[in-house]
C-alpha cells in the first residue's frame, strides 16, 4: 500500500492569521516611507495612506475567497495554477517567491539599520544572521514561527498605539489646533491632485503583506472563518495606525526634518517623549521598529518557502522541495529560501530591488482578481468558497484596474523588472516543467467551445479540498447518513408530489420543523443526480436549518413509480438531502460520501435485499464507522439507562445516531430517554468503536 503524501499540520488560529498579516505589513511602510511620501504630497500624506487601505480591499477579498475555496500551501501560485493553468501558476509561484525574498531581505536590512541606532553593528551582517535565525525557527514548525510572530506583533501594535495616542495628545496641546494644516508643508495637496494620486500608489505597497497569509492557508484551522476575518482585522489595524501615525508625524515634525528622515517614527517620538528618563520613549519606538522588521522578515520566510513547496508537489520544480522534515515543515524549501535571501542581502541594493518587486506584487493582485472571475464563470460544481467576494464581478474588475493603474504609476523601470521576472518564469516552464504536467486550469471550463479541453481532475481535486477543509466534521457526515429517515414503499403508485408531501410530513414530525419551513423545503423543483443506475439524489439548501438531514425512499418491485425523470424505469431509491449552506461544501461532501458508499462492491444487491429500516441503515453506514448493539452490551451506556440523550456522557469521538425500540427506529432527539432493551446505533472513529466492541465482548454471555 502506498503511503499517503505528508501534509502540513493545520494548527494556525485566527490570532495567528491576524499576527502574520499584520506583521507582514508594518516595516518600511511606517518606519521608513512617510518622509518620502510627505515630500511628495505634504499634509495630505495621512489621507493617501487611508485611501490606499481601501484600494487593497478588492485584492484582499479575492484572496480570501480563493483561500477559503482552496486552502492550500502556495497561496497565489496555487490559485493561478488551478484557475489559469500551470504556466500562469509558474509565473505566480516563482515570481511571488522572488518578490517576497527581496522584500523580506529589505525588512531585515531595515532591522539592522534600527539596531544601528544604539548598537555599532554592520547592517548586512546583522541581516544575514537574522535571516538564518528566522529560517531555523521556521524549520521547527509553523506553530513555533507564529508564536514568535504573536510576540512581535503584540509588541509592535501596543507600542504604536501608545505612540499614536501620545502623539495626538501632544499635537492637540501644540500652538495650532489639532485639525488645522501644518503650514510648513504648504497646501493640503502640496503637489496637486496628480502628486497626491502618485503618493497613493507609492504607499499602496505598504499593505501588500496583508495577503501573504494565503500561502499558508493549508495550515489554518477553520479557514472559512479565520482567513477573511483575520485579514479584515489586520487591515483595520494597519489602516488606523498608518493613517493616525502619519497624521501625528505631519503635525509634530517640521517639514524639512520629516522629509529627510530615515527613522521618522523615532525622530517624532524624540520630540514629545525625549524628556522621558533613560530615553525610554525612543527606545520603545526602536523596539517597535525592530519588531516590525523582524515580523516582516519572519513572516516573509514562512510564506516564501511555501511557494517552492507547493510547486514541487505539482512537478513544476524539483520534487525534493516538497519533502517535509521531522517537524512537518518544508525544510529543504526553507533552507533554499534562506540561502537565496542571504545571497540577495550580500550582493544587491536590497532597497531598490524591493521597490521594483512591488510592481510584480501588483501584477499578482491583478491576476488573483482575474482568477476569481475565472473560477466563478467556470461553473465547476466543487468550487465552494467559504467566503465570497461582495459586489461580484465589479469588485474583482476594480482590483484589476487598480493594479494596472498603480503599475503605470511606478514607472518604466518597475514595468521592466516585472517583465523580466515573467520572461524568466516562462522560460523555466517551457524548458523544465511543461513536459512534467498535463493538467489545465479552470479557464478551460469557462466557454463551451473549449469544453473538449476541460480538465476533469480539477473537479476531483477541489472535492478533495472540501474534504480536507471539513475533516473535523467528517464524523457528523456519518451521523447524517446513520440517522437518515428511510421509508420503504412495497406497494402502490407514487409521483413526485407525493414524495414532496412525505418530506414535509417527516421533517415536521421527526425534526420539529415549522409548517412554513417544511413547506418551503418540500415544494419547488427537485434536480436529481444519479448516484447509480437505480439511485437518485436531490439536494436543497436552506439557511434556516441548523444541521443537514437526509430522507430516503426505497420502492419495492411491486411499487409503481410515476416520476418524469430520465431512467425512471430502473429507479428504485430516491434520496433528498436538505442542508444548511454553511459550512460551504457540506452538501458536496455528504453527496460524495454517499456516492462512495453506493459505489462499493455489492451495495445495491444488499440494499435491495434488506427487509427493514434497521437493515437498510446497516447497509448504508460504513462498517468501520458504525456499531449496532443492545444497550446492555455497551458499558458506557448501560449505566445511563433512564437518562435523556441530552444528558448522557458519550465516549470521545462517538455519537449516538439511532435507537431501535420494539421494532421501531427512533430518531436520537435530545429528549429521548434510554430504556432497557434498546438497540443502539453508534457512529464514531474506528479506533473508538473497536474499543467499545472489545468491551461488548467482555459483557456478553459466553
Amino acid at each position: 500500500m502506498m503511503d499517503k503524501p505528508a501534509k502540513l499540520a493545520r494548527n494556525l488560529t485566527l490570532f495567528d492569521v491576524y499576527a502574520m498579516s499584520t506583521g507582514a505589513m508594518f516595516s518600511s511602510g511606517l518606519f521608513l516611507l512617510p518622509g518620502i511620501a510627505a515630500m511628495a504630497t505634504g499634509n495630505s500624506v495621512f489621507l493617501a495612506y487611508f485611501l490606499a487601505g481601501f484600494l487593497i480591499l478588492p485584492a484582499m477579498y479575492c484572496m480570501a475567497e480563493l483561500s477559503t475555496a482552496m486552502p492550500k500551501a502556495g497561496g497565489t501560485y496555487y490559485f493561478l495554477d488551478r484557475a489559469m493553468g500551470p504556466l500562469m501558476g509558474t509565473i505566480g509561484g516563482l515570481g511571488s517567491w522572488i518578490a517576497v525574498i527581496f522584500k523580506s531581505a529589505f525588512a531585515l536590512v531595515g532591522m539592522g539599520a534600527y539596531l544601528g541606532i544604539y548598537l555599532d553593528l554592520p547592517f548586512k551582517v546583522t541581516a544575514i544572521v537574522l535571516a538564518i535565525a528566522f529560517g531555523a525557527i521556521n524549520i521547527f514548525g509553523a506553530k513555533e514561527t507564529t508564536q514568535l510572530q504573536r510576540i512581535l506583533v503584540i509588541t509592535l501594535v501596543v507600542i504604536l498605539v501608545g505612540f499614536t495616542l501620545l502623539g495626538l495628545k501632544a499635537a492637540a496641546s501644540g500652538p495650532e489646533p489639532l485639525f488645522e494644516l501644518n503650514t510648513n508643508y504648504g497646501s493640503f495637496f502640496k503637489s496637486g491632485l496628480v502628486g497626491f494620486v502618485s503618493t497613493i500608489g507609492l504607499v499602496f505597497v505598504s499593505y501588500a503583506g496583508l495577503t501573504k497569509v494565503a500561502s499558508v492557508a493549508e495550515e489554518v484551522q477553520n479557514p472559512d472563518r479565520n482567513i477573511p476575518l483575520g485579514m479584515t482585522l489586520s487591515l483595520i489595524t494597519a489602516t488606523a495606525l498608518y493613517t493616525l501615525g502619519t497624521f501625528v508625524l505631519v503635525k509634530i515634525m517640521p517639514a524639512e526634518q520629516l522629509t529627510n528622515s530615515l527613522t521618522p517614527i523615532a525622530d517624532a517620538g524624540r520630540i514629545f517623549m525625549g524628556n522621558w528618563p533613560f530615553d525610554i520613549g525612543v527606545i520603545l519606538i526602536v523596539v517597535a521598529a525592530i519588531a516590525a522588521f523582524a515580523s516582516t522578515g519572519n513572516a516573509g520566510i514562512m510564506s516564501a518557502s511555501r511557494y517552492p513547496y507547493a510547486m514541487a508537489k505539482d512537478k513544476l520544480v524539483p520534487d525534493d522541495l516538497a519533502k517535509l522534515g521531522r517537524y512537518k515543515t518544508p525544510t529543504i524549501s526553507i533552507l533554499l529560501t534562506v540561502g537565496i535571501m542571504v545571497i540577495v542581502i550580500q550582493l544587491f541594493d536590497v532597497q531598490s530591488v524591493a521597490k521594483l518587486a512591488s510592481a510584480f506584487q501588483l501584477l499578482l493582485f491583478m491576476l488573483v482578481c482575474g482568477a476569481v472571475i475565472v473560477m466563478r464563470e467556470s461553473r465547476i460544481s466543487t468550487y465552494k468558497p467559504g467566503f465570497k467576494v461582495p459586489l461580484y464581478p465589479w469588485m474583482p474588475i476594480a482590483g484589476i484596474l487598480i493594479g494596472f493603474w498603480l503599475i503605470i504609476e511606478m514607472g518604466i523601470l518597475a514595468i521592466g523588472f516585472t517583465g523580466t521576472i515573467v520572461i524568466a518564469c516562462v522560460l523555466w516552464y517551457n524548458f523544465y516543467a511543461s513536459q512534467r504536467v498535463s493538467r489545465r486550469g479552470a479557464i478551460f471550463h469557462v466557454h463551451e467551445r473549449l469544453g473538449r479541453n476541460t480538465y476533469d481532475g480539477l473537479e476531483h481535486e477541489l472535492m478533495s479540498i472540501i474534504h480536507d477543509r471539513t475533516q473535523a466534521q467528517n464524523l457528523s457526515y456519518e451521523a447524517v447518513i446513520a440517522r437518515s429517515v428511510v421509508t420503504d414503499f412495497r406497494y402502490g403508485k407514487y409521483d413526485l408530489e407525493q414524495v414532496q408531501d412525505m418530506v414535509k410530513d417527516i421533517s415536521m414530525d421527526r425534526h420539529s420543523l415549522s409548517d412554513e419551513i417544511a413547506t418551503d423545503i418540500s415544494k419547488g423543483e427537485f434536480n436529481f443526480r444519479a448516484l447509480s443506475e437505480g439511485i437518485r439524489l436531490a439536494i436543497r439548501l436552506d439557511k434556516r436549518l441548523e444541521e443537514p438531514e437526509l430522507y430516503i425512499f426505497r420502492f419495492g418491485p411491486k411499487a409503481r413509480i410515476l416520476f418524469d425523470i430520465d431512467g425512471a424505469d430502473a429507479l428504485h431509491t430516491m434520496m433528498v438531502l436538505i442542508c444548511p449552506p454553511v459550512p460551504a461544501g457540506l452538501d458536496m461532501r455528504i453527496a460524495g460520501h454517499l456516492a462512495e458508499i453506493i459505489g462499493g462492491e455489492g451495495f445495491e444487491q444488499r440494499w435491495l435485499d434488506a427487509t427493514s429500516e434497521a437493515e437498510l441503515n446497516d447497509v448504508l453506514v460504513r462498517d468501520d464507522h458504525f456499531l449496532h448493539l443492545p444497550i446492555e452490551n455497551i458499558p458506557a451506556l448501560a449505566s445511563q439507562i433512564g437518562v435523556p440523550l441530552a444528558e448522557i456522557v458519550m465516549p470521545q469521538d462517538v455519537s449516538l445516531a439511532l435507537v431501535e425500540r420494539g421494532g421501531d427506529m427512533l430518531y436520537a432527539a435530545p429528549s429521548l430517554v434510554l430504556e432497557a432493551g434498546d438497540t443502539i446505533a453508534l457512529i464514531g472513529e474506528p479506533s473508538s468503536l473497536e474499543e467499545m466492541r472489545r468491551q461488548a465482548k467482555k459483557t456478553s454471555p459466553n
